[in-house]
């Protein structure tokens, strides 16, 4: 049972290929650059000099493929991409820069500004090709005059902390930011602009992707004050931060790109890879191998352990012993409000609730559930995750460890890793955000295969 669910995990992971993202949506013909749009169509030019330039965890695999495509004679020397240490593999013709995740750093300031000199020097019938996957929000620290890096890392880690979720923390980071919320499409006028995203944002709200560098901001910074009150953040947020979003909101200072600019009828995008999609193929794999399949949820969102409970109930009201197999799928990204000392993830923290909640119900059955990060990394951990089943609590108790103690401490971690039950994949080069496999099988029997 836990093979299957690692082996449904994969082709989960694999339908986020970013390479095969790319191929799929651009090619090269009669010194054209063709480019596939949001809705169906293609975008064709013969621009003078394409500018490559990719960030997130997915970025070297994404910009290997664009050059694979792309004639060398074409792009400007060298392209640039920023990802994080554990994702970077060296790469020809582009210069390699690595910057912290989940919290930015120093390293990304630097990236960020030659990523904005580089967007300044493009030039009208030249095109910028944005390589966009998860984590760039991070990675492409740029504040605005008056907030320093110092200022936005704490209000980062801040947010991080609160419980608030990604469309939240990358409201008040377009606002903080000369990159984000359309930052780049208005560097880059009057080049043309074009950028192929791999979305870990549920949804696929283009504006939250990677703090939505090249699309329009509905967000205000009205908006932004109000992620502060509404996550009770507000009075230990640095003050530069509060005075520039106060200035803001009187309109003292510039907003982001909103739907309508003028400069926007020169960008266009493609969405290549999504956690929807990586679901359906998890799913998929998972009905080949003979499991009544069922997609729980495809926008799976909140706190983690709530999350967890309310599955594990519905799971006691609707599963049917007489029918199983059964594979429940669900995508999403979780949340976690960090109140305690531990180490841990939203993934470890969703699977260690779920194994707690199924215990009390006690199932007629076997049972397995796992819940991990597609880019191959749960909160500041090695793991992406945990897989978990009806023996994990016994053994985390035989190690001398109270698995409620540990959930209230946000210390799943620790409890996970006494019982043998984190999922460690290393990198994975890509990011859709999480997938969770539960799967239900008699005792009597292993599902077929």
């Amino acid at each position: 049972m836990k093979a299957l669910s690692l082996e449904f995990f994969k082709a989960g992971l694999d339908a986020a290929d970013p390479s095969l993202a790319v191929r799929r949506n651009l090619s090269y013909s009669n010194d054209r650059l063709n480019l596939a749009l949001a809705d169906g169509g293609m975008r064709s030019g013969h621009w003078r000099k394409i500018h490559l330039i990719a960030f997130g965890k997915a970025a070297v695999a994404m910009a290997a493929a664009a050059q694979a495509v792309i004639p060398a004679e074409q792009l400007t020397q060298p392209g640039l991409l920023v990802t994080t240490v554990e994702n970077a593999a060296p790469l020809p013709n582009v210069e390699l820069m690595t910057a912290g995740h989940p919290l930015p750093d120093r390293n990304g300031l630097a990236a960020a500004e030659k990523i904005a000199a580089r967007l300044q020097a493009a030039q009208s019938r030249e095109l910028v090709l944005l390589l966009i996957s998860g984590g760039a929000s991070a990675l492409l620290p740029y504040p605005v005059a008056g907030v320093g890096l110092s200022d936005k890392i704490a209000t980062t880690q801040l947010l991080l902390h609160s419980g608030a979720d990604i469309g939240q923390i990358n409201c008040v980071r377009k606002h903080l930011s000369l990159l984000k919320g359309g930052g780049m499409t208005k560097l880059a006028a009057p080049a043309d602009l074009h950028a192929l995203i791999l979305s870990d944002v549920i949804g696929d709200d283009l504006s939250a992707i990677a703090s939505g560098p090249s699309v329009a901001d509905p967000s205000s910074y009205a908006d932004a004050i109000r992620v502060l009150d509404q996550t009770g953040i507000r009075p230990n947020t640095p003050p530069s931060v509060c005075e520039h979003l106060r200035k803001g909101a009187e309109g003292l200072c510039e907003e982001t790109l909103k739907p309508g600019d003028p400069r926007l009828a020169q960008a266009s995008y493609t969405l290549v890879g999504s956690n929807g999609l990586s679901v359906a193929a998890a799913a998929r794999s998972a009905e080949q191998a003979g499991f009544v399949t069922r997609i729980y949820h495809q926008q799976l969102t909140g706190e983690a352990r709530k999350l967890a409970t309310a599955w594990a109930g519905q799971v006691q009201t609707e599963s049917d012993p007489f029918n199983l197999p059964e594979a429940w799928i669900a995508g999403g990204e979780s949340t976690v409000t960090v109140t305690g000392r531990g180490r841990g993830g939203r993934n470890q923290e969703f699977a260690l609730a779920f194994a707690i909640a199924a215990e009390a119900y006690d199932w007629p059955y076997n049972w397995v559930f796992l819940s991990a990060g597609t880019d191959g990394r749960d909160g500041p951990t090695d793991a992406a995750g945990a897989i978990v089943d009806a023996q994990t609590l016994p053994r985390i108790r035989a190690a001398g460890i109270d698995p409620a103690a540990a959930l209230r401490d946000n210390d799943a971690y620790t409890a996970l890793a006494a019982a043998d039950a984190l999922l460690k994949t290393r990198a994975t080069g890509t990011n859709v955000a999480d997938i969770q496999i539960l799967l239900l099988s008699p005792f009597s029997a292993y599902p077929p295969y």
